[in-house]
């Protein structure tokens, strides 16, 4: 995917698996707010399996 010629990638330094901080890069929006987001969707599970989904399908940022 490209977004204003970004690729939507998983970052190093990340709290788990880079993916919040992979997608707040890509949107450019704060990682705290993605990290939020993705906390109360995990309450509905769905969140949890696409967070899961995501650490395995993103590449990792070089």
């Amino acid at each position: 995917m490209s977004f204003n010629g970004k690729k939507l990638t998983r970052k190093r330094g990340g709290k788990l698996c880079g993916v919040c901080l992979g997608v707040a890069d890509y949107l450019e929006v704060d990682v705290t707010v993605i990290r939020l987001v993705w906390a109360i969707s995990a309450f509905f599970v769905v969140g949890f399996f696409a967070y899961i989904a995501a650490a395995f399908i993103l590449p990792l940022d070089d």
